[in-house]
């Protein structure tokens, strides 16, 4: 009976060493795969497509545009635009904000865009966070004193190296807050009167 007891207490310790040991293997087994998950997922973030860097970007809160500068008494017939782009989280992807200005055609019933109000393409910083940039434009109203409407639009891009990955554009929308050049601070709109 002795032989029994020891032969069933061996037999429990071997039961639970090799469990212990299965257990032991399937928690390696399971980290690892994480571990391959991870890779896998950072193998594709770094390697993203055009489409998937654009459905991801296209519907931050960090992407907008605004007017931050209307005339003010100080900085006659100027007008600021300001934009705001996420980052695709690469530090080496750049990014890259063209900043126009539209006028509202009375006429035609559409925003028409404004001749010499175009920055062309600026390049804004490394892609590895949100940045923001601006552009001001000194106009000159024509003869007459008739007022006019003025919008921008920021055109964004993101790059590695020379290929565009992503290309997107915002109209100006008040409620945004500039980091800087805002006159007065904080004002944000989304059109610019000027007469």
């Amino acid at each position: 009976m002795a032989e029994l007891r020891c032969l069933l207490a061996v037999g429990r310790a071997a039961l639970a060493t090799a469990l212990a040991c299965t257990l032991a293997a399937a928690a390696l087994a399971a980290s690892a795969h994480a571990a391959a998950a991870g890779t896998r997922r950072a193998a594709r973030a770094r390697d993203a497509g055009p489409a998937q860097v654009l459905s991801s970007l296209r519907v931050s809160t960090e992407l907008w545009a605004t007017i931050d500068v209307c005339n003010p008494p100080h900085q006659r017939n100027t007008v600021g635009v300001r934009g705001s782009m996420p980052g695709d989280g690469q530090a080496h992807d750049a990014m890259f904000m063209r900043f126009r200005l539209q006028y509202m055609d009375l006429k035609l019933h559409r925003w028409v865009d404004l001749a010499r109000a175009d920055s062309g393409f600026l390049p804004v910083g490394s892609a590895r966070m949100a940045r923001q940039a601006g552009r001001s434009f000194v106009l000159y109203p024509p003869a007459g004193g008739a007022a006019f409407m003025l919008r921008g639009v920021v055109s964004f891009q993101w790059r590695r190296r020379s290929r565009v990955l992503a290309a997107l554009s915002r109209a100006t929308k008040a409620g945004h807050k500039s980091l800087a050049g805002a006159d007065p601070p904080n004002y944000s709109a989304a059109t610019c009167r000027l007469a």
